[in-house]
């Protein structure tokens, strides 16, 4: 058996026109224009590169975009200000902060300073909590397109044993949540689980956001199941170059799997498409607007 490759690139671009076209609908008929703050604190090269990525997407998508680069050595109060002045800002409704924060920075104080409105990195306690209990919230995005690349190959996730592998606020413990509203049944493991083989070999969706390099493996994997990668990790390569991985030994899972994400090219792709969501359902939320159909 040789799996399906879910193209998470094809999927985002899909997922991107569909929003382009909902933003146009409420600018035509509202003259709403979705607006995105972004602040990045510091330089660190990875982070600037995503930034920019967020940048043109969303100017691509028709949406305005603000960019806010403070240095690393910012103040923890002028920080807090700024978030302040985006919260009161009538053109912004999506904020997201950029994280990794300096160590000088309290992460929990920014994310809590962020009006729960437009919390589009849905990492705010009042989303999460919303989440957690089955209400509408705005979830964080990478899980958000963990869903999507999963409905690709399984329209509806109803009764499906899954198994989410890592237990973050980012990503795992919404992916649960998700996971149960799409009435899935789901356990949550982690690196230190005991019989982590076994208890992914009898998952039909298996979603692995550990932070261990190719961890996962072929023997692990229940013939024809659906596997999501959303690890990414640089490993030595030739040259001494690098190279990306995932948390799943693609080249073993791929002989036994379904369907599975590649690293690059799979989850990572769908986090800016998901963001765009976030924002342009916010933007809805926050104008009284109807829920758009993205």
């Amino acid at each position: 058996m040789t799996a399906r490759i879910i193209d998470g690139k094809h999927i985002a671009a899909e997922l991107r026109a569909r929003v382009a076209d909902e933003v146009a609908r409420v600018q035509r008929e509202h003259g709403l224009t979705p607006g995105l703050a972004v602040v990045l604190v510091g330089s660190d090269p990875a982070s600037q590169v995503y930034v920019r990525s967020k940048h043109k997407q969303t100017q691509e998508a028709g949406m305005a975009s603000f960019e806010h680069v403070l240095p690393a050595d910012v103040a923890q109060v002028d920080l807090l200000a700024l978030i302040g002045r985006l919260n009161r800002d009538p053109l912004v409704h999506g904020i997201l902060v950029q994280l990794p924060l300096p160590k000088s920075i309290d992460t929990e104080a920014v994310i809590n300073a962020i009006d729960p409105a437009k919390d589009v990195d849905g990492l705010h306690p009042h989303n999460a909590g919303r989440l957690a209990g089955g209400f509408a919230a705005l979830s964080p995005c990478t899980p958000l397109g963990c869903i999507i690349l999963t409905r690709s190959v399984h329209p509806s996730l109803e009764g499906m044993d899954a198994i989410v592998i890592g237990r973050s606020n980012l990503v795992g413990r919404p992916l649960v949540q998700l996971l149960l509203n799409e009435n899935a049944t789901v356990t949550i493991a982690h690196s230190r689980s005991r019989e982590l083989k076994q208890l992914c070999a009898r998952a039909d969706l298996v979603y692995a956001a550990v932070g261990r390099p190719e961890m996962v493996r072929g023997d692990w994997i229940k013939p024809g199941a659906t596997v999501i990668d959303v690890g990414i990790n640089r490993l030595p390569g030739a040259d001494g170059k690098t190279r990306l991985v995932g948390d799943v030994a693609f080249a073993e899972v791929s002989q036994v799997a379904g369907a599975i994400t590649p690293v690059p090219g799979g989850v990572g792709q769908m986090t800016v498409a998901c963001l765009l969501v976030n924002t342009l359902r916010a933007a809805c939320a926050i104008h009284g607007l109807p829920r758009p159909a993205v």
